[in-house]
C-alpha cells in the first residue's frame, strides 16, 4: 500500500455510497501510512500503535476518538501530507472488563511527532478520562515536538502537562515508554503515577547523546544515557523495565487489576483461596534474631500475602527498601519493607524518596499501607548528608505523617533511632502497631549507646572490653527488651510471627471504615 493523504476518491451519490465511502476512509486510516512504514516498525522489534492497543485491552473493547482528525498545517510539505489520526490514536476500552482511556503514538506517521492535531486530541482524551473518572494509559513513541509547526507544537505539551497535573492522584496514569522520549516530551511520563519501560527499543531523556557530547565532550550511547535500564537502576524515572513489548503490556493490565478507577473508589477486591488463619511457621526461622545476620525480606513477604504474590514497585532501584502492591485476603494493600540483604536495610536519600512517593500513591488511590520494620537508622557519611538527606528524609516523614489510609507497621527486629519514627511509628500515626518478640526498639544499637552513656566506666575499667560488654548487656536487659515499647504502650501487641497474616487481615478488616479529615488547607508545602 502506497503512502497517501487519505483524500476521499468519487462523488457518491446516496447513502450507500457514502457508507462504502466512511468504510473505505476507516480502512485506510487503520491501515496507516504504508506497509513499508509498518515493515519498518516490525524490524525495529516494535509493535504498531493498534497492536499494542489490542493487547492493553480487552479484545473488541477499543471504541476510538477522532480517528478521521488530520491537521491543518502548512508549509514544509505538510499541507501534501494529511494522513488520518495525525499520528495518535485515541480511545477508551475495558481491562478486565473495567474502562480505560489510552492513547498510542503512531511512529509510521511523523514519527509519532506531536503537532498542534495530534496534542489537541490527547487533550480530549485526558479530559475524557478525568470527567469520566477512568485510568489513562499512553503508549508513548514520539519523536518530540513537530518542529515544522514550530512553537503550536510545544504549547501542546503544556496542555498534556497541565492535564497530567489535574489528574494526579485522581485517576491513575501509566506511562508506558515504547521508543524514544526526548525532550519536553519526557516531563508527561515524570509526572504520572508509573512509568513503564522495554529494554532495548524505548529511551527517555532531556538532551541526547549529540548535545551531550557537544556541550561535555562525553561520548554515550542512547541507551546508555537512558535506556530502560539505567531508569530502572540509576536514575529511578521508571517503575517497571521489561524485555519486549507483550510482557510489558501485561503487567500494565495486572497492575491495572491492582489500582481503582480513581480517588472515590477502593481497589476491587477478590475472592481469595489462601485460608485468612494459613500460619507460618517458616518466618520463625526466615528471620534470624541475631540483628546482625541479613535475611531476604522479600521471602517474609511471600509468606504473609495471598498465594506469595506481589508487584514490586522500583525492584531496582533504592534496593535497600521494597515497595509493592499486594493482597491480604483478597483486599490490596501497599507494603513498605526495608531490605536487610542490602546495606542493612538502612534508609538513604533514594530508598526516602522510593518510599515517600509509594506511601503518596498509596494515600491517594485508598490502599491501604502495611509497614514491615527491620532499620538500623538512616546511612551516615559525608556524600548523604551533603545530597540532603535530611530534607530527602522529611520526604518520607511527611509522606507518612499525611496519609489518611489505614496504616499498620510491624517491628519483626531492629528499628533504631530516627529511621525507627519515620517508617510510620505509632508517634507519626500509624493506626496499629505490631512487634514480633525478636524487636528491638531504641535511640540506637545497645553497643553504641553502652558506648556514649558508660564511657567513664568503660574507660576506667582494669579490663575495658569486660566492662564495655557488661555494659551492652545491662543496656538490653534496661532498654531494648522485646517488651519495652509495649510496656509504655508504642506497639499495640507483641505477636507470634507465624499469626503475622491473621493479625495483619484481621486488623485491615477492623480498619475499613476508617475515616480521617486533614486540616482544611490548599495543600500543604512538602519538603523538597
Amino acid at each position: 500500500m502506497e503512502e497517501t493523504t487519505g483524500e476521499p476518491t468519487g462523488e457518491p451519490t446516496d447513502a450507500r455510497g457514502r457508507v462504502a465511502e466512511l468504510q473505505d476512509i476507516r480502512a485506510r486510516a487503520v491501515a496507516g501510512p504504508s506497509e513499508k512504514a509498518t515493515e519498518a516498525q516490525h524490524a525495529k522489534g516494535k509493535l504498531t500503535a493498534r497492536e499494542r492497543i489490542e493487547l492493553l485491552l480487552d479484545p473488541g473493547s477499543f471504541q476510538e476518538v477522532e480517528q478521521l482528525r488530520r491537521h491543518r498545517a502548512t508549509g514544509f510539505g505538510l499541507e501534501a501530507k494529511k494522513p488520518y489520526t495525525d499520528g495518535v490514536i485515541t480511545g477508551w476500552g475495558t481491562v478486565e472488563g473495567r474502562t480505560v482511556f489510552v492513547y498510542a503514538h503512531d511512529f509510521r506517521i511523523f514519527g509519532g511527532a506531536l503537532g498542534e492535531a495530534h496534542a489537541t486530541k490527547i487533550h480530549k482524551i485526558m479530559d475524557m478520562a478525568i470527567a469520566a473518572g477512568a485510568p489513562l494509559v499512553s503508549l508513548n513513541d514520539g519523536a518530540g515536538a513537530r518542529i515544522q509547526e514550530g512553537v503550536s507544537a510545544l504549547a501542546g505539551y503544556g496542555g498534556i502537562f497541565q492535564r497530567n497535573t489535574k489528574a494526579s492522584g485522581v485517576i491513575p496514569q501509566i506511562s508506558v515508554m515504547l521508543g524514544p522520549c526526548a525532550g519536553g516530551a519526557a516531563y508527561s511520563p515524570a509526572l504520572t503515577d508509573f512509568v513503564f519501560m522495554v529494554r532495548e527499543t524505548s529511551q527517555m531523556f532531556i538532551t541526547g547523546p549529540d548535545v551531550v557530547k557537544a556541550v561535555t565532550g562525553e561520548e554515550i550511547s542512547q541507551n546508555g544515557l537512558g535506556g530502560a535500564d539505567v531508569h530502572a537502576e540509576t536514575s529511578g524515572v521508571c517503575h517497571f523495565a521489561y524485555d519486549d513489548e507483550e510482557t510489558c503490556i501485561a503487567e500494565v493490565r495486572y497492575l491495572l487489576s491492582l489500582l481503582p478507577q480513581n480517588n472515590r473508589e477502593n481497589p476491587p477486591r477478590v475472592e481469595s483461596g489462601d485460608p485468612v488463619d494459613r500460619r507460618g511457621d517458616v518466618l520463625l526461622d526466615l528471620v534470624p534474631a541475631d540483628g546482625n545476620r541479613p535475611y531476604d525480606m522479600a521471602k517474609v513477604i511471600e509468606e504473609i500475602v495471598d498465594d506469595g504474590e506481589y508487584l514490586e514497585v522500583h525492584e531496582r532501584w533504592a534496593r535497600n527498601i521494597i515497595c509493592a502492591l499486594a493482597r491480604l485476603d483478597g483486599q490490596v494493600v501497599g507494603i513498605i519493607a526495608n531490605q536487610p540483604q542490602v546495606l542493612a536495610g538502612v534508609l538513604d536519600i533514594e530508598a526516602s524518596e522510593k518510599a515517600a512517593r509509594f506511601v503518596q500513591m498509596c494515600d491517594a488511590f485508598n490502599v491501604p499501607i502495611v509497614t514491615f520494620l527491620d532499620v538500623p537508622g538512616f546511612l551516615p557519611g559525608v556524600d548523604q548528608e551533603h545530597g540532603g538527606i535530611i530534607r530527602h528524609g522529611a520526604k518520607l516523614l511527611y509522606a507518612y505523617c499525611n496519609a489518611t489510609v489505614p496504616r499498620i507497621s510491624l517491628i519483626l527486629r531492629k528499628a533504631y533511632g530516627g529511621a525507627y519514627i519515620v517508617m510510620d511509628s505509632q508517634s507519626i500515626g500509624a493506626d496499629l502497631t505490631y512487634a514480633w518478640p525478636t524487636n528491638e526498639i531504641a535511640v540506637m544499637g545497645a553497643e553504641g549507646a553502652a558506648n556514649v552513656i558508660f564511657r567513664r566506666q568503660i574507660a576506667g575499667a582494669e579490663d575495658p572490653e569486660a566492662m564495655r560488654a557488661r555494659m551492652v548487656k545491662e543496656y538490653k536487659s534496661e532498654l531494648m527488651h522485646p517488651y519495652y515499647a509495649a510496656e509504655r504502650g508504642l506497639v499495640d501487641d507483641v505477636i507470634d510471627p507465624a499469626e503475622t497474616r491473621e493479625v495483619l487481615v484481621k486488623s485491615l478488616a477492623m480498619l475499613q471504615s476508617k475515616h480521617a479529615d486533614l486540616p482544611s488547607r490548599k495543600h500543604g508545602n512538602p519538603p523538597q
